[in-house]
């Protein structure tokens, strides 16, 4: 967990009002790393992709200089403190999401705090998106992220951008971003579904060359939302 992180959560932990509900404990290595898949409301299959997550922690204790925390990853929603253990939050599904005016003050404040959001459009998800963080983020739009940015080439190189894994409607892969005070706070993969690529194999069909350059993605993602 990074600083800022921390202190926002110290500050939401030890809030009178707060205090006697929290069950915020810090893992037994902060430093170690775990994505928790975020629990949104609003109708759309948030829990799509059962498998992506854990294989994706799985690849960075693996192939990456990452410390990774053991057990399978989490599933937290805004409302609840344990948001603050986990410095990235894992966002897909199909469909519609929608966040009440708390969760949006309270998905602003952690991604200002140094919290980061991975979301990936699992297909039809993008309207309800671009609608949402619209409201957590009013002056910060979601802007497509250069080639250059360093997300794309701080562990496995990714000269063009995202991969495509899923075809979609057939149009280029794009990575969106939203930047606060010159950071990265949300990546969003778009037209290019790395979340589907993270899964079992027998899952989707996809190529072990697909799956690769996914997890590989989705490690640069990990690791550049701890670098900055």
């Amino acid at each position: 967990m990074n600083r800022r992180l921390l202190a926002a959560a110290l500050a939401v932990t030890l809030a009178p009002a707060a205090a006697a509900q929290s069950n915020l404990g810090l893992p037994a290595d902060p430093s170690a790393v775990m994505v928790a898949r975020l629990h949104y409301g609003g109708g759309g299959d948030w829990y799509w992709g059962g498998s992506a997550l854990s294989n994706l922690m799985e690849f960075m204790a693996t192939s990456t200089p990452l410390p990774v925390q053991p057990g399978p990853p989490p599933t937290v929603e805004l409302k609840s403190p344990e948001l603050w253990n986990y410095p990235v939050l894992f966002l897909t599904g199909h469909g519609n999401l929608r966040f009440t005016d708390e969760e949006a003050f309270t998905l602003r404040n952690y991604l200002s705090s140094g919290g980061f959001l991975l979301a990936n459009d699992s297909y039809g998800l993008d309207e309800a998106f671009r609608r949402e963080m619209k409201r957590v983020f009013p002056d910060h739009p979601l802007v497509e992220i250069p080639w250059d940015c360093g997300v794309y080439h701080c562990l496995f190189e990714f000269a063009q951008g995202p991969p495509k894994i899923h075809e979609h409607d057939g149009k280029p892969p794009q990575g969106f971003g939203i930047f606060v005070d010159g950071r990265l706070v949300c990546y969003y993969a778009y037209e290019s579904d790395i979340g589907d690529g993270w899964e079992d194999p027998e899952v989707h069909g996809d190529s072990e060359a697909h799956r690769k350059q996914a997890l590989q993605m989705g490690a640069n993602i990990v690791l550049w939302s701890l670098l900055q």
